[in-house]
């Protein structure tokens, strides 16, 4: 099927059986570089596409946010035919991408041996919360949960207080990025081999690795790391102070030639002096005393004016910015980090975009995240030659479906 797509994976197929967060936000990636994705999806829809509380005709934000660049086609795999669709379907595809738990494909006959059977080539790509093995393989998981077991979760928050929950979904979302990874080398590897591979990624895995020094912090000392709070475990002047309007100002001074600056950016040059704070090693020994000190000082000016002179002094800072003055910002604009989708019925959505960014830009078109069996009947006709009357035959069966204008999406259902 000619797509009309431009980009780095102009010409990749991907059919995506995933639904929710993890991956949706990884083939959405794909769509992103050029990737033709197909997403199938049960009758009643995925189920993000009801996630409250904000919806655009009828569907979710949380589903409109990952899933633009995309073709719906609805098939109930707990039919027979409709499974066979889908095998017929991998035969034509590159890549699959799924998010079920481990054995839930292969009891659809959906596997990756026996799609690999058919179609050596491709890659097959399973998004779970611990893998395809291990003894918690058959475990639920969510975000929250990998957060939790990972110990990421212990790390943020105050010392002291109950661990938090990152506020962005990093469990899912790290999941998604490696899930591309994998694949990418994947087809890398097919160039020369002919064969595809099966990539099988975990939610718990990716928080793993994402403990980076942290994780190797306990793994060579033993000792166990605390909740970071505001602040660095190993920088005291990498932190967030509150300044004199309540507004939070992040200090990033984290060489001895910065803590000088800083010192006098501040107007306290004998700190400098102080044997307490010397140098880094003397700081983070004595860094409740500092913090003290700092703390009393950005509370005597607003962040703006803190900003201002720490800036002019080269020391790198921001202000902690709430969402909507993110969003909005100049960089981001002039970054095109903010996309604005229209629907066929004339909805606009505006969303995070593509961070990738390439000296070609190759792709412009973006397409509205597609309505529930959007593209059912002209997937299913252009890749496997199914005419009209066995279309209508499938959908009287119940087996599949195609969206109709005016058609309720089930997320309408969901509020």
């Amino acid at each position: 099927m000619d797509s009309g797509k431009t980009g780095p994976l102009s010409g990749v197929r991907v059919l995506d059986l995933t639904q929710f967060l993890s991956g949706p936000f990884g083939t959405q990636i794909l769509g992103d570089l050029g990737a033709e994705i197909v997403k199938i999806e049960p009758p009643g829809g995925e189920l993000a596409r009801g996630v409250p509380p904000h919806f655009v005709e009828g569907d979710s934000a949380y589903y409109l946010a990952v899933n633009r660049n995309k073709k719906s086609v609805v098939i109930d795999l707990k039919t027979e035919k409709g499974a066979e669709l889908v095998r017929e379907l991998a035969a034509h595809f590159d890549v699959l991408v799924e998010n079920n738990r481990p054995g839930v494909m292969e009891r659809l006959g959906l596997g990756e041996a026996e799609l690999r059977a058919r179609n050596p080539r491709l890659v097959y790509c399973s998004i779970s919360g611990f893998g395809q093995t291990g003894p918690d393989r058959d475990l639920p998981a969510y975000d929250m949960i990998v957060q939790a077991m990972s110990g990421g979760m212990s790390l943020t928050g105050e010392p002291g207080s109950a661990p938090v929950r990152a506020g962005i979904p990093i469990g899912d979302l790290a999941a998604g990025m490696y899930g591309v990874m994998g694949i990418l080398a994947a087809l890398v590897e097919r160039q020369t081999s002919g064969e595809g591979r099966f990539v099988d990624v975990s939610m718990l895995d990716a928080q793993i690795a994402m403990l980076c020094y942290q994780g190797a912090y306990y793994l060579m000392s033993g000792e166990v790391p605390e909740p970071q709070g505001r602040g660095h475990d190993s920088i005291p002047t990498y932190r967030a102070f509150e300044c004199g309007d309540g507004v939070s100002l992040v200090v990033t001074a984290n060489t001895e030639r910065m803590w000088a600056d800083l010192c006098k950016a501040i107007d306290l040059p004998h700190l400098v002096h102080d044997p307490r704070f010397k140098d880094s090693a003397t700081r983070l020994v004595n860094k409740v005393a500092l913090w003290e000190i700092l703390e009393a000082r950005f509370r005597d000016e607003p962040a703006q004016s803190w900003l201002d002179s720490l800036s002019s002094a080269s020391i790198p800072a921001a202000l902690v910015k709430t969402v909507d003055k993110a969003l909005n910002a100049s960089q981001v604009a002039h970054r095109d980090m903010i996309v604005e989708l229209r629907s066929r019925a004339g909805s606009h959505v505006r969303v995070p975009g593509n961070p990738i960014k390439f000296d070609d830009p190759g792709r412009t078109d973006v397409s509205y995240p597609p309505h529930l069996g959007e593209h059912t009947s002209i997937v299913l006709r252009e890749y496997i030659g199914l005419d009209a009357e066995a279309l209508r035959t499938l959908q009287n069966q119940g087996v599949v479906r195609q969206f109709v204008p005016g058609m309720p999406s089930p997320g309408v259902k969901s509020r």
